[in-house]
């Protein structure tokens, strides 16, 4: 299982290489992210949407690997296995989405607000007080991944990103639906 866990960061972050540094030369630059961010943090360009779902997925990953050693409920540990395993897939299928949108390979970075809420949960006791934490975060996270993935699903620039985002949207949804029937 640590070596399964070892695994999903290192694709996580090779994610989020592609997703980070390939603006040069692409026309998206800085100005793609702000725009994005701006609306609702829902880009619809690409360069926009893979740094977003790259570090949505990073989040994902290293806050539930946490979530692994500190979770008090079963079902915060169940849930947090399902996210590493279901977000090391959509981190697979986004880079070989990438890879075929011709972005080039970048240097990994988590977004400042999703490296934010890691570093809560690395300072957070474990227990309870760890287990509503890690449910208001994911309650939140996926409530932000939803809408860019229905978003850029619908409006997106790529097809080969647009068919990810697609397909990663009722996985998000799903993972959305189990966090608002926990108790908080």
């Amino acid at each position: 299982m640590y070596r399964s866990i070892l695994l999903a960061a290192a694709a996580s972050t090779s994610l989020a290489a592609c997703a980070m540094n390939g603006d040069a030369g692409m026309g998206g630059g800085q100005s793609g992210m702000s725009a994005g961010m701006a609306g609702g943090m829902t880009p619809t360009n690409r360069n926009g949407y893979v740094r977003m779902a790259a570090s949505s997925d990073m989040y994902e990953i290293q806050s539930s690997q946490i979530a692994l050693t500190k979770a008090q409920m079963p079902q915060v540990r169940q849930f947090a296995q399902m996210m590493v395993n279901d977000h090391t897939n959509t981190t697979q299928q986004l880079m070989a989405a990438s890879r075929a949108a011709g972005l080039p390979p970048m240097a990994p970075m988590m977004m400042p607000m999703h490296a934010r809420m890691v570093a809560q949960l690395q300072a957070a006791p474990g227990g309870a007080a760890f287990d509503r934490l890690y449910a208001r975060q994911q309650l939140m996270a996926h409530q932000q991944a939803l809408a860019l993935h229905s978003n850029y699903a619908a409006r997106g620039d790529t097809p080969a990103l647009r068919a990810v985002a697609s397909g990663a949207t009722p996985i998000v949804r799903g993972h959305l639906q189990m966090v608002q029937r926990w108790p908080r």
